[in-house]
């Protein structure tokens, strides 16, 4: 058996590498869940599997991703609104 590993594949499997090794990183407490990191690997590892969903489509994988991505872009949201309040105090 062959396996056919395409550009869509490999963005996919970069994006799983992406998504596991932050919460891998949340785990061993080297990465807080509030760190701009986590929500930068989170959004681009779901915006990866989802590009490779364009490839060979499936529903359910697609959801999940979707949401997964609009959760990282609330954390990326709620780190923006933090590093905005030190300045507003600082006036």
């Amino acid at each position: 058996m062959t396996m056919n590993f395409n550009l869509f594949d490999t963005a996919g499997f970069v994006g799983v590498l992406l998504i596991v090794i932050a919460y891998l990183l949340l785990q061993l407490d080297k990465l807080p869940s509030s760190s701009l990191s986590f929500s930068l690997m989170n959004a681009a590892g779901s915006l990866l599997i989802v590009l490779s969903l364009l490839f060979k489509f499936n529903m359910s994988a697609f959801l999940i991703e979707v949401f997964w991505f609009l959760i990282s872009l609330l954390g990326l949201a709620k780190w923006l609104i933090s590093r905005k309040k030190p300045r507003m105090d600082a006036n």
